[in-house]
């Protein structure tokens, strides 16, 4: 009846938060050793008519700039911010999953809004085709070498994040200022490995970049753009994150031959 299957819904969503906080507490130890920027591991979906799968994880999809936010919350706080302004519990339902009192979990849940600040409201962008064009210009840029043009496309207060976690090189700092973040993307591009190759992907919902050469995926490129300029970008290089990168290169890739396939039968 309804009363067992919402009572079903209760022990399963407090089994899974309280797994949920062992995991992160654990992860919080594992990442204060962890070498260099730490970003989560990239989702991708195709930047151009992507299929209806697409469209249904990359609206489920949390940008990289809100995750790595959400990274300043301890487990719990964590927890009830997304019990409540995602799931949309009452803050009685999230007391009897955090084992707190409904009047602490809305104190928690205010203090945690308050470290998250308003990095998860997202500014209209211009449109798709915008983004586009300045990340296009932006690598246009970069792989001539040209300054000038290239920190008018950055904010001057532009920083870039790069995760290599200490298994490929990678700034052991995020990097500040257009000139810093310009100077840095074009020394990068001098020392690209032969072969490689650009694709616009939507990372995490927002514009972005992936970066393979033939055996693979390198890096995963992210753009946060703000008022026509490019306000951010975060580099996920670090093998060990480019498992769906990779998995994804692989569907498509064996998508696209089935459909080249289907058509020299038709023809």
């Amino acid at each position: 009846d309804a009363a067992a299957i919402r009572s079903a819904e209760a022990f399963l969503v407090t089994v899974t938060t309280r797994l949920a906080i062992d995991r992160l507490r654990s992860a919080r130890v594992r990442r204060e050793a962890y070498v260099g920027p730490w970003l989560p591991e990239p989702l991708l979906a195709d930047a151009a008519a992507p299929d209806p799968a697409d469209v249904v994880a990359e609206a489920e999809q949390i940008s990289l700039a809100v995750l790595v936010m959400l990274e300043r919350l301890n487990p719990v706080e964590r927890a009830v911010l997304l019990l409540r302004d995602v799931f949309d519990l009452d803050y009685g339902e999230i007391a009897d999953v955090v084992g707190k009192s409904p009047a602490n979990v809305r104190q928690i849940a205010r203090r945690a809004r308050g470290h998250v600040g308003e990095v998860g409201r997202r500014a209209a962008q211009p449109t798709p085709d915008y983004d586009q064009r300045l990340i296009g210009a932006f690598m246009e840029a970069v792989s001539t070498g040209d300054l000038e043009r290239l920190t008018g496309l950055l904010a001057a207060d532009a920083i870039m994040w790069s995760d290599g976690g200490g298994v490929v090189r990678a700034a052991r700092k995020p990097i500040h200022s257009a000139q810093n973040v310009g100077r840095f993307f074009i020394g990068v591009a001098r020392k690209m490995p032969p072969g490689v190759a650009f694709a616009w992907v939507r990372v995490n919902g927002e514009p972005g970049l992936l970066v393979a050469t033939p055996e693979g995926p390198i890096a995963v490129v992210a753009f946060e753009i703000g008022d026509g300029l490019i306000v951010g970008v975060r580099v996920v290089s670090n093998p060990e994150k480019l498992g769906y990168a990779a998995r994804w290169t692989d569907s498509r890739r064996a998508r696209s031959s089935s459909s080249s396939s289907t058509s020299r039968r038709m023809s």
